[in-house]
């Protein structure tokens, strides 16, 4: 069974293609159970976010299934779809689960956001009973490095994140942000966090519009804003001087028309708008206006790598944890294959142990001496165990195979002087002997 990761991200597709390969929340679980059946796979989890599709898996087959699946389920060009995916393989997949979940493969490194949305991954993957064994495992490793991470480097420090970026954006410009209204599309995390630091940041008015009032008011609450339905953006749209959209909405929610209608209201008072959702809230085409600044999330790479910088000598003490835990995963990944064998022997073990044990009881039930019958149930269990491993121990001294001497005294925790040859040039390469004394004919 190969454990695979398998996916597109902000550095291998664009936009375009991302949000056509994004799968929308309510989907998910379903598109779970679809792939298990189309495309062969044993175990599988998907994280999708504005900057990343990726699916992991357990399965007996490569990546070309999942590939095909995926260009079937989303019906994207299957030459798209293979000039951007990658694909890592069993300790190379975990490497890379990790550097995710840690933030050092995210737009802004050390992003705090794509852990929650791993874990979420993982939890919506459980629900739908495509999670295993194996791919429960991996997932903990991850989650138990990406922790490790976080609290061992500085790489969470500096407030960077995307919602930090959308709001630096936004100050470029409008310079001072006391004087301006800001509406905020969507309630969820990144939203709340654009809120929180426009907050911190002076903004005059927020007013948060979300598909369900409960959600919008709760957030608004918080941050003394305003909260309204989707529906009735148009209405408020002129009041706004930034506009930040983040939801699942697989439709745009904002058209050319009705942004136009508000700026005619403002009297073509300049609006910023950045779209930071994956499929768009905003249609392209609103870029077209004039006196609308309008960016997506691949335009915050400039702002980010600024702030990149100050988490660089962080990301290398992150990858030397990471390179731990995938070394840890491997050796509890070959614990594993001892299973057998180490079951093996302890039932042989007890049988034995229970053998002589029905002959001890007989001769104590017949009325021998108790300490005898002792001495002679320790004698002969002592002899049953170790009987096979002396013969072979003798057979290997009598054939020179001085290793298995070596690894006897490791196993058994022996502490008795050398009684073999050191490994010597025949142990390591037991041709060499051979070749020494042949002559070429």
């Amino acid at each position: 069974m190969t454990l695979l990761a398998f996916g597109i991200n902000h550095t291998t597709a664009p936009l375009a293609l991302r949000e056509r390969v994004a799968f929308a929340p309510e989907n998910l679980q379903s598109a779970l159970q679809e792939a298990c059946a189309q495309a062969g796979l044993t175990e599988v989890a998907i994280l999708s976010t504005c900057n990343r599709t990726e699916i992991y898996a357990t399965s007996e087959s490569d990546a070309q299934a999942i590939q095909q699946w995926l260009v079937a389920h989303t019906a994207i060009e299957a030459a798209d779809l293979a000039n951007s995916y990658y694909c890592y393989e069993d300790h190379n997949a975990v490497r890379h689960m990790m550097k995710v979940a840690g933030g050092l493969d995210s737009l802004v490194l050390g992003e705090p956001q794509i852990l929650g949305q791993m874990k979420s991954a993982f939890a919506v993957a459980k629900e739908a009973g495509t999670l295993g064994a194996e791919l429960h495992a991996t997932f903990q490793q991850v989650f138990n490095i990406a922790k490790r991470v976080r609290t061992e480097t500085a790489i969470g420090e500096n407030p960077v994140s995307v919602a930090y970026a959308a709001v630096s954006l936004a100050q470029q410009i409008f310079s001072n942000l006391k004087q301006d209204t800001a509406l905020l599309i969507g309630a969820g995390e990144t939203i709340e966090l654009v809120a929180r630091h426009l907050v911190e940041q002076g903004i005059k008015h927020i007013i948060v519009a979300n598909r369900t009032l409960d959600r919008a008011q709760r957030l608004a609450r918080e941050f003394n804003g305003e909260a309204i339905l989707l529906a009735d953006i148009p209405e408020h749209l002129q009041r706004a001087d930034i506009v930040i959209s983040s939801t699942a909405s697989q439709l745009p929610l904002l058209g050319k028309g009705a942004v136009e209608s508000a700026l005619k209201k403002r009297k073509h008072k300049p609006m910023f708008m950045l779209d930071i959702a994956v499929p768009r809230d905003i249609e392209e085409q609103v870029g077209e206006l004039d006196d609308v600044y309008l960016y997506t999330v691949d335009d915050l790479h400039a702002v980010i790598d600024e702030n990149k910088k100050s988490r660089v000598a962080a990301a290398d003490q992150a990858e030397d944890i990471i390179s731990e835990g995938v070394e840890q995963f491997l050796r509890h990944q070959r614990a594993l294959t001892a299973v057998g064998t180490v079951k093996a022997y302890r039932q042989k073990a007890e049988q034995l142990r229970d053998m002589e044990l029905q002959k001890a009881l007989r001769s104590l039930q017949s009325g021998a001496n108790a300490e005898q019958v002792l001495q002679q149930f320790a004698r002969n269990l002592t002899n049953k165990l170790i009987h096979s491993p002396t013969t072979v121990l003798k057979e290997a001294s009598a054939s020179s195979r001085h290793h298995v001497l070596q690894v006897a005294h490791e196993l058994f925790d022996l502490s008795l002087g050398s009684e073999f040859p050191n490994a010597s040039e025949e142990s390591v390469n037991p041709a060499a002997d051979k070749s020494s004394d042949a002559s070429e004919p």
